[in-house]
């Protein structure tokens, strides 16, 4: 009798074994299929939150901050920020721009990095203070190089998104003036955010456009830079407290589906009213019905010191959103 090489001893085997499983097969009863069990509904969606070092501006140093001449040292470093951030049990840390160190080095951005995980935190982003608006010229050129810069540095610490601007229109003295104006910086305004993205996409970051005045003041304007701006890096910053209109949850909606990167503040404003606190459950089910998948970032801007309120909002919003 001819010897079988290993493949096929291994192949007559296996035959054997599954013909002799039908033969066994064969003469059994068919088994029985459970019972579905009654179908359950998911569980809401937990968000991640994040705290925004903005809610610490007046104890942290502002070397960054635009339009700063003598800044201060502050009482907070980024450092501490972060640590207290690991304290409230948070899954994130928003390191804005405007309170980094006057030199900037790459150390110090590994630093942060390290310094953040070992917190167990990603850094969810950070935040820079633009103007895309600008015409052709020295001024836009130093805000597109600064845009670029932090791209870098978001890179480098890990943040995966930058808040950022539009900047405004030129008034106009006539209404037909002012929609020239408007229309002229929405044209350079996109132009900017697709320069910006281009490099962005590059270095893995995205660009989230926050809802902050000038040609974003209402949901309409930030939706058409949304639409206009071709770049799959570009998205939205949802601002909760930045509308004032007769229905900011209205408005808030609309704009939620192109979020990237959501800051809740602790009250919404209507026009000739005065604030009212933040429904944070309607904010959850507006994200949840867009089916939101990024941070939700609180920003707090009270009177009260933030040491002894953020961590009951915190509470509050693990509650809701967790």
């Amino acid at each position: 009798m001819p010897r079988l090489d290993r493949r096929r001893l291994f192949q007559v085997s296996a035959l054997a074994a599954s013909g002799a499983a039908l033969g066994v097969a064969a003469n059994l009863p068919a088994p029985r299929i459970a019972r579905a069990e009654t179908y359950k509904e998911p569980r809401p969606r937990a968000f991640r939150l994040s705290l925004a070092a903005y809610s610490f501006r007046d104890a942290l140093p502002n070397a960054q901050q635009p339009g700063v001449k003598k800044p201060r040292a502050g009482t907070m470093s980024l450092e501490d920020f972060i640590r207290y951030c690991g304290e409230l049990g948070l899954a994130g840390t928003e390191l804005t721009s405007y309170y980094f160190p006057a030199e900037i080095t790459r150390e110090y951005l590994l630093g942060l990095k390290q310094l953040a995980f070992r917190q167990g935190l990603s850094i969810s982003g950070t935040a820079i203070a633009n103007d895309f608006c600008l015409p052709a010229g020295p001024e836009r050129s130093a805000q597109m190089e600064y845009t670029k810069r932090w791209i870098d540095y978001a890179e480098t610490m890990g943040a995966p998104v930058i808040r950022v601007f539009s900047g405004k229109a030129l008034p106009g003295k006539t209404p037909d003036e002012t929609a020239a104006n408007v229309e002229t910086a929405h044209r350079l305004a996109v132009e900017g955010f697709e320069e910006a993205c281009d490099y962005a996409g590059k270095h893995g970051v995205f660009l989230a456009l926050e809802n902050h005045g000038g040609l974003t003041t209402e949901a309409e304007g930030l939706l058409r830079l949304a639409r206009d701006v071709k770049s799959p890096w570009f998205g939205v910053n949802l601002d909760s407290g930045n509308f004032a209109s007769d229905d900011p949850y209205r408005d808030l909606a609309k704009i939620a589906p192109h979020a990237i990167n959501v800051q809740i503040k602790m009250t919404v404003h209507r026009p000739g009213a005065k604030p009212e606190a933040t429904d944070l459950k309607r904010l959850a089910q507006i994200l949840r019905t867009c089916n939101y998948r990024g941070f939700v970032v609180l920003e707090y801007e009270e009177k009260e010191d933030p040491r002894e309120t953020v961590p009951r909002i915190i509470d509050e919003m693990k509650e809701v959103f967790g």
